[in-house]
């Protein structure tokens, strides 16, 4: 006589074992390693799984296992296009392969970047991509100590030996530099703030090599407090009320953000953009594409950033750890011109110039 459990709730493992006549550990097999079960017992509890609409408990599994079909994703900010870009790119890719995506923001806060690993760990992710702006070497290397690998998304690790994925930041800046200087600018002035950011780093470095290919081009660095929009305020305002022989005939904003509140502030003045001093961005975000003078930037991939760095996370957890040779991934950059550069009328011409040969698809 086989004994049949109470449904007191939904059909759990052991009615699928009573219904299919089986022991737990078969039921338990078919669902992890149906290679170890006959066809016929299988296709028995199969059906059991069918008939009662039994649906495995992933969580308890998981505790099992000691890790979930889940990959965890750090970010610093989700108010910037690049890291929501970032965050569409992983999440298609990781569906793609049967993958969830845990999301979290640090807001660029250390601290609390350290509490979301901590809260990715407890719920027993198989690994962790994060895309921070500093070195977070302990945070990192404690998280991997506990069995999961890190990747980095938009950031090269040089403290921690670990795969990462990034846009060159230092082309990017080039890019934009040339730009200006090929629309006649010899004073670039370069707003930024909080050098000790990579990618701002970086960004200056790429502006850095653009002067020096050109020696009568010279750099007025324009120190903006911080890389959000009042900063760029603040530093659109002491430029507006520089003489106008001291003044940058071109500028670089290191952020699409800090570009366009300068861009606003040099109007407010009555100093027009790009007629009087053409204006670019460096990092691609939505936020700055339309307005009054629709932002010149460079393009930082930020989908293929997520996907590259889920397939660097699932090639790490399929590989031998004491095997594994970590890499870096890095994405090129295109110049995007527009208004705040070449004018209505030029930005006009230049977007017929790049139009895609398929109508349907248009520039964002």
């Amino acid at each position: 006589m086989v004994h049949v459990p109470r449904r007191d709730g939904p059909p759990s493992v052991h009615h699928v074992a009573a219904r299919a006549g089986v022991s737990l550990a078969t039921v338990s097999n078919v669902l992890n390693h149906p290679e170890r079960v006959a066809d016929a017992t299988a296709a028995r509890v199969r059906a059991a799984i069918t008939d009662l609409g039994y649906t495995p408990n992933r969580n308890a599994r998981a505790l099992a296992s000691g890790s979930t079909r889940a990959i965890g994703l750090v970010v610093m900010s989700l108010r910037n296009s690049l890291f929501s870009d970032m965050v569409n790119g992983a999440q298609l890719a990781a569906r793609e392969r049967g993958l969830t995506l845990l999301i979290t923001s640090s807001e660029d806060d250390l601290q609390a970047q350290g509490e979301h690993l901590a809260f990715l760990e407890s719920a027993r992710v198989s690994g962790i991509l994060l895309a921070p702006m500093t070195q977070s070497r302990e945070q990192v290397e404690t998280t991997r100590r506990h069995g999961r690998p890190v990747v980095y998304v938009n950031f090269e690790p040089t403290e921690v030996d670990a795969c990462s994925v990034v846009v060159d930041n230092e082309q990017a800046a080039f890019l934009a530099t040339e730009h200006l200087i090929e629309r006649g600018c010899r004073r670039i002035g370069f707003v930024s703030a909080r050098a000790e950011l990579q990618p701002v780093e970086r960004r200056r470095a790429g502006v850095l090599r653009a002067v020096a290919a050109h020696p009568d081009v010279t750099l007025v660095d324009v120190d903006a407090g911080d890389i959000d929009p009042p900063g760029g305020t603040d530093a659109g305002a002491r430029i507006a009320a520089m003489p106008a022989d001291e003044r940058p005939d071109g500028i670089l904003g290191v952020t699409d953000l800090l570009a366009m509140a300068v861009v606003s502030e040099l109007r407010a003045a009555g100093i027009r953009v790009p007629e009087d001093i053409p204006v670019s961005g460096c990092d691609h975000n939505s936020v700055a594409w339309g307005g009054a003078v629709p932002l010149t930037s460079v393009t930082m991939h930020g989908s293929e950033m997520g996907a590259a760095a889920v397939e660097l996370m699932l090639a790490e957890l399929d590989e031998d750890p004491a095997e594994h040779v970590h890499r870096t991934v890095v994405l090129g950059s295109e110049l995007v011109p527009r208004e705040s550069t070449l004018g209505r009328a030029g930005a006009a011409e230049a977007a017929a110039r790049t139009a895609p040969s398929d109508p349907r698809r248009t520039e964002a």
